[in-house]
């Protein structure tokens, strides 16, 4: 169904951003970026897919059926999103709360051309019908001079970033969700706020060229599926599978960076020692294992690492690894039925703490805590948590990034808001140009 042809690479960072610089001209883009981050767990350095040939754009209704039957039917690679509103296709929720980006619950592509980076080495993965323009393809990319994105327009006056919620509703908020923990309805929740901008025009792909240089992060993702554009700077991955094994990566627990070396060790010590954090990622970590049992051979879910700190340009992070073998004869995306929407977004448990937050926030999550990822041919795939992520809808001019954290029963309201600011610094940076 598909050619490959393997290209050697002389410099391969420049590649990259030659080649990021060459998809601008397609419609559809997904582009996924490592970031040279030195994880086991990495299948690639960048990975960009163009140009559909099929699609599968859909609501929330009977959403994960349809991507089964597109995933089973095409065979093939396929590339795309799954809303957090997809949580109503899997449990009896609905969404009421505002909605300035309409972007569809779900959307994958089947795109006609793959370009795989990895190492000294650039492999093209073309759909027959287009596999005469490889060479082609190559000679273009490397002849780009244009290796960078161009300039963030300069916004004059500034983008105005506008809060939907002040802080003093913020901080009402979370003691009202910690009324609800006090009562025992929940022991966990992942309260958020959205951060805005009405009528304004961005550069997308230079947004997220400096997005991405601030963050570095081993899931970073482009992604421009007609007027709807995702600019996203994530840490952390939702799940993977490969072969008959699943894994999982959730992060629970953040602590700022500092640029003295002595201090920065400080503070990512006391975050691998601090109770709250590591309460909060240990009550994450049960509900990931409860997930995975559903889908899991029995006796197979293993934690492989917990509250491990992982440290990043912006942030430590705690995180834990669990994994599982998958149960043979189950199709693919029933690991994402059944894990879906991630614990480290939701809270514990599940159900409840996700309707408490339908209750509390103000606006739909949209693609915001949901995932973007891949299926192979075989059905292996990988996602990312869509956070310390831009949305932009081009059409309607309307820019959205959300930032959140766990309130348990020991957060403190204000600690939790000045996390949200520490989150927010870097898409209010990468927009201040």
């Amino acid at each position: 169904m598909r050619t490959t042809k393997s290209y050697p690479l002389d410099n391969p960072e420049q590649f990259k951003k030659q080649l990021f610089a060459w998809s601008r001209q397609f419609d559809e883009i997904t582009w996924l970026d490592s970031n040279n981050y030195q994880q086991e767990n990495s299948s690639f350095d960048a990975l960009l897919a163009v140009q559909a040939f099929t699609a599968l754009k859909t609501d929330y209704h009977q959403a994960f059926d349809q991507l089964q039957e597109y995933q089973e039917t095409t065979k093939d690679w396929i590339f795309g999103y799954l809303s957090y509103e997809l949580k109503n296709d899997v449990e009896r929720l609905t969404s009421k709360n505002y909605d300035g980006l309409r972007f569809p619950d779900l959307y994958f592509f089947q795109p006609q051309k793959i370009i795989q980076v990895k190492g000294n080495n650039a492999e093209f993965h073309y759909l027959r019908m287009v596999d005469d323009e490889m060479d082609e393809d190559f000679n273009e990319i490397l002849n780009r001079s244009e290796t960078h994105n161009p300039q963030p327009t300069i916004h004059n006056p500034p983008l105005k970033i506008e809060a939907r919620i002040s802080k003093e509703e913020y901080l009402h908020k979370v003691h009202n969700m910690l009324e609800h923990i006090q009562r025992g309805d929940i022991y966990e929740a992942n309260f958020c706020q959205e951060f805005y901008v009405e009528n304004c025009q961005i550069q997308p792909s230079a947004v997220f060229s400096k997005l991405n240089d601030i963050s570095g992060p081993p899931f970073a993702t482009f992604l421009k599926l007609e007027e709807h554009y995702l600019l996203c700077a994530s840490p952390e991955r939702y799940l993977k599978k490969s072969g008959s094994k699943i894994l999982s990566q959730p992060i629970k627990g953040t602590a700022r960076r500092s640029e003295n070396k002595e201090e920065d060790l400080q503070i990512s010590r006391a975050l691998a020692n601090d109770p709250k954090e590591i309460s909060e990622n240990v009550m994450i970590v049960d509900l990931v294992r409860n997930d995975l049992s559903k889908i899991a051979k029995k006796g197979s879910v293993h934690v492989d690492e917990l509250c491990k700190v992982y440290t990043f340009n912006q942030v430590h992070q705690l995180i834990s690894t669990i994994s599982a073998q998958f149960e043979e004869g189950l199709p693919a995306v029933e690991a994402l039925r059944a894990t879906f929407p991630m614990g480290s977004m939701t809270g514990a448990p599940k159900i409840s703490a996700m309707e408490i937050i339908e209750e509390l926030e103000e606006t739909k999550r949209e693609l915001y805590s949901g995932a973007v990822g891949y299926f192979t041919p075989d059905g292996d795939f990988d996602f990312n948590v869509v956070i310390r992520s831009i949305l932009y809808n081009a059409e309607d001019r309307y820019l959205s990034f959300s930032v959140g954290g766990a309130i348990t029963a020991k957060s403190d309201p204000e600690k939790e808001y000045e996390e949200c600011l520490l989150k927010a610094k870097a898409m209010r940076e990468a927009l201040s140009s």
